[in-house]
């Protein structure tokens, strides 16, 4: 019968490195590598495509503040139904200061950044 081997034996031991020592110099290659890339990028990339990362550098922070507009208004007819209430005769007790030209004018003007936003997302 073979002898059986203990499993401390088949540990192998590793030298004793603190966790905060290979963090710092595990954060310090990201920076290195992420650096190396800039560089390469900035050196190598032609004009044009550059002009064109940063219009779709654009076009992604367009896409998140419609996102994120969704998120807080809830949809998309938010503007109408506003336009609707504030315009209604019998919710004048509400709206007391919002005549209809300027629940109109509000309107017209968020209606405008709305689609300003998406025609540049849709492109």
């Amino acid at each position: 019968m073979a002898p059986r081997k203990t499993a401390t034996s088949a540990v192998a031991k590793e030298p004793a490195t603190s966790p905060t020592t290979s963090a710092k110099s595990g954060r310090a290659n990201w920076d290195e590598v992420l650096h190396n890339i800039y560089q390469y990028y900035t050196k190598q990339t032609p004009q044009r495509t550059k002009l064109i990362d940063v219009f779709l550098l654009f076009l992604a922070v367009v896409g998140g503040l419609q996102f994120l507009y969704c998120v807080l208004a809830g949809n998309y007819f938010v503007l109408t139904v506003s336009l609707r209430i504030q315009t209604t005769t019998s919710n004048k007790v509400d709206f007391p200061a919002v005549s209809p030209e300027r629940a109109f004018a509000d309107f017209v003007v968020c209606s405008l950044i709305l689609h300003f936003f998406c025609v540049n997302f849709i492109n």
